[in-house]
């Protein structure tokens, strides 16, 4: 009996570190080989006593034609992208074939009823405290989108839509 239990301790194991490199393998993917769309920042308090300091993307609360608890649960909005490779929301994905200045990006819909909300899987941008001053010139978020519509939020960008990038030390 010892052994089973052994067994199906590493076999549990090596599944949970499995399905954990395969998401990030997955992630590593999109940040290398996704579309670059820059998004506008929501002005916030950049501190929370939980989390520490952070910015959140504009996308995350932009007016929807229907109320976010009238969507379905998961889904895909469709985002059309300017000559300086911002995205603005346009609409939600009617199955049509995209035109060239548009992408297919996924969301999810968290919670019920008055309060439920839109997640695109990058709301918020975290950064180390006492980094504030260095980001406090972010205008947008530089989110990478692959073809299946994934996402990973890779920086932030000022008004001018350069990186900003922490000094080495």
């Amino acid at each position: 009996m010892s052994r089973l239990r052994t067994a199906l301790v590493l076999l549990g194991l090596v599944l949970a570190l499995g399905l954990a490199n395969h998401a990030i393998w997955s992630k590593q993917k999109v940040v290398e080989s996704g579309h670059a769309v820059l998004l506008p920042l929501r002005p916030v308090d950049p501190r929370s006593l939980m989390q520490g300091d952070y910015m959140t993307l504009a996308l995350a609360r932009e007016a929807l034609p229907l109320k976010a608890a009238e969507l379905p649960r998961r889904g895909f909005v469709i985002l059309g992208l300017d000559d300086q490779g911002i995205g603005r929301f346009l609409r939600i994905d009617d199955g049509l074939a995209l035109a060239p200045n548009e992408l297919r990006v996924g969301y999810k819909r968290i919670g019920r009823f008055s309060t439920a909300e839109i997640s695109y899987g990058a709301d918020s941008f975290f950064f180390q405290e006492g980094d504030a001053g260095l980001y406090a010139e972010a205008r947008y978020a530089v989110l990478h989108v692959d073809a299946d519509g994934g996402t990973v939020l890779v920086g932030l960008a000022d008004a001018e839509r350069r990186r900003i990038v922490k000094p080495a030390p």
